[in-house]
């Protein structure tokens, strides 16, 4: 997994926001100021010593963020080979010693990761909702609507996650709004869905960004606007969303021609070129590099050769921002 030193000390402030806000008793602690120099070899990328003085911590005061954190050390592989079991075993620590979003991570453990317990799990999120972390309603949600250590029961999974999103929890609101766009949850609201993907994509939100740009491109709960799906797909894909690259740059090649001699604006057959070649990049399935490939050969067909260079170091400049998921 690939992450930059700015993505760690964000994510270790998240937490420690989280980690105060939500359990007062440990703060008295002063957990923050013994945990400074920990943080500060995290931050800066240093991951066998921060791992150490993590451990130090974890075991030798149980203090509950090192615990988490080095949860967060397994799971997300930070110097070192990702190992889920080992990972789960410290967030269920952390989570009995109450980390909210510690609690939420095992639940995680128990509903699709090892030692899966859909049941245990339901109980896990319901204690890390009660703890403050609201996203826990929509993972007790998606348990709800697929009956699974729970009775199926898709309305209870809609007030759930509805609870959520109501508090103005982006993901919460992408959830609620996936679940109202699916047919298959039997609860299908179609103008509901676009309206919580659109509380999401106002807040920038790169994931319901795309997901407007895909119903009003196929004409979702609206009717089908070609140009405001361009429009959504562009703010999530210049966000590095991948989804949205190969989408939105058949958007670009399909947009509507000169009249007065046919061709496509050289502004839209660049971009058509740059988010197609950024999305053959990413996509990993055959069907889906067989469709770039196609794509790409139409647009060489009328791009002039000249232009190609310049936009693959732009393609490349964008990677160096947002690197390919990795497999």
């Amino acid at each position: 997994m690939i992450l930059n030193h700015r993505k760690i000390t964000f994510f270790f402030l998240i937490l420690m926001i989280l980690f105060f806000a939500l359990s007062p008793c440990h703060a008295k602690k002063n957990t923050a100021k013994e945990l400074e120099k920990a943080q500060a070899l995290l931050a800066k990328g240093d991951y066998d010593n921060a791992f150490q003085a993590y451990h130090q911590f974890a075991v030798e005061k149980e203090n509950p963020v090192a615990q988490f954190t080095m949860g967060l050390f397994f799971q997300l592989g930070w110097g070192r080979p990702v190992d889920e079991a080992k990972a789960c075993k410290w967030f269920e620590k952390a989570g009995n010693n109450g980390i909210p979003a510690a609690t939420h991570f095992f639940a995680d453990c128990l509903n699709k990761g090892v030692g899966t317990d859909p049941g245990k799990a339901a109980k896990w999120y319901k204690r890390s909702a009660s703890l403050g972390y609201h996203m826990s309603l929509c993972s007790l949600a998606e348990l709800y609507m697929a009956g699974s250590g729970v009775p199926k029961d898709p309305d209870k999974a809609l007030e759930l996650c509805r609870q959520a999103a109501d508090r103005r929890v982006i993901p919460a609101q992408i959830r609620l709004a996936r679940f109202l766009m699916d047919k298959n949850s039997g609860r299908q609201d179609l103008k509901r869905a676009f309206e919580w993907f659109s509380m999401a994509a106002d807040m920038e939100a790169p994931e319901a960004q795309y997901y407007l740009g895909i119903m009003l491109c196929d004409g979702l709960g609206r009717q089908k606007d070609p140009e405001t799906a361009r429009f959504w797909f562009e703010k999530s894909a210049v966000k590095g969303y991948e989804k949205a690259y190969f989408p939105l740059g058949e958007l670009y090649f399909n947009a509507p021609r000169d009249p007065e001699n046919g061709m496509l604006p050289a502004a839209d057959l660049a971009k058509s070129y740059l988010w197609v070649s950024a999305g053959k990049r990413q996509v990993s399935d055959a069907d889906g590099q067989k469709q770039a490939e196609l794509l790409l050969k139409k647009i060489l067909e009328i791009m002039p050769e000249t232009w190609k260079a310049d936009l693959d170091l732009k393609v490349d400049a964008h990677f160096k921002s947002f690197p390919p998921h990795q497999p």
